[in-house]
């Protein structure tokens, strides 16, 4: 049992968790802020938790499902839990299944408009796995699909979408969709063989890179731009800098003719922004308020 639990924690990468939930608690700490005066609930934490659990799963459990016959024939995913054998489809299935229904509870116990905007989640954690079939802004659409996470935060404990949130969706998306173009660079010959599409794949390794660094300074304005619009102030502008020089170094370890780097750009550099922001964020609104 416990080494089917390692294989399904494997499968769906939780240590990944570290890009998006940090900026899921985010969004609901500056948007309670912003909109209530106080601090988010130690209740609705924990169901932002739960519904980030649920939704993560069950993107990644059914990108798996959906992208197992490519997977089998790229030796750098070749050994993932369905190729290999590890996993039936009845089983990812079962497990995407539950996934759903812990969003959907989550969804239930939050703010309102939460619920309602639930099938627009849905649709784009379904839709997103399918978008590097047909067309190359497949990067831009998952940047989306991740920045619902602080979007999510947001309106989970405040019931609305205002101009902060936005910047700070757009911000996130930038963000994601800026490094899994990086990361997406690795898979160029394979890609280009199996006529998949990408950036790297349309625009050449050296013209991707050259977009993904446009992303995220879309990325380090975004955050700068959230200091005007919401009330944090100088410890979370001191994240910040820490944040852009992470993205900075991501840019300067990858380049179009040594990729060897790549792994440390997309998940130390990348990892560590996330938590960084965040926890400078809160140290902002816990001691400053």
């Amino acid at each position: 049992m416990f080494k089917k639990v390692k294989i399904f924690l494997e499968m769906i990468k939780i240590e990944h968790t570290l890009f998006a939930l940090p900026f899921a608690f985010m969004g609901a700490l500056v948007g309670s802020m912003v909109e209530k005066g106080h601090l988010p609930s130690w209740a609705q934490i924990g169901w932002v938790l739960v519904a980030m659990i649920g939704a993560r799963s069950a993107a990644m459990a059914l990108n798996r499902l959906i992208d197992a016959a490519i997977d089998a024939k790229n030796p750098r995913t070749a050994n993932r839990a369905i190729p290999a054998g590890l996993l039936k489809a009845g089983e990812v299935i079962l497990f995407t299944g539950v996934s759903f229904g812990l969003l959907i509870l989550a969804a239930w116990m939050l703010e309102p408009l939460s619920f309602y905007l639930l099938p627009i989640a849905v649709f784009m954690l379904v839709f997103y796995s399918f978008t590097k079939r047909f067309t190359w802004l497949c990067h831009v659409i998952l940047g989306f699909t991740i920045a619902l996470a602080p979007l999510g935060g947001w309106v989970a404990v405040t019931n609305v979408i205002d101009w902060p949130a936005i910047i700070f969706f757009i911000t996130v998306a930038c963000w994601t969709t800026g490094f899994d173009v990086v990361y997406a660079c690795q898979d160029y010959e394979f890609d280009k063989k199996e006529g998949l599409h990408s950036i790297p794949v349309r625009f050449g390794i050296p013209g991707a890179l050259k977009i993904a660094r446009g992303f995220h300074i879309v990325t380090m304005l975004g955050f700068v731009l959230l200091i005007w619009l919401t009330n944090l102030s100088w410890i979370y502008i001191l994240g910040v800098v820490i944040a852009c020089g992470l993205l900075i170094y991501e840019h300067l370890i990858v380049k179009p003719n040594d990729l060897t780097r790549l792994n440390t750009a997309f998940f130390t550099m990348n990892g560590t922004l996330s938590m960084v922001v965040f926890f400078f964020t809160l140290f902002d609104m816990v001691v400053l308020g």
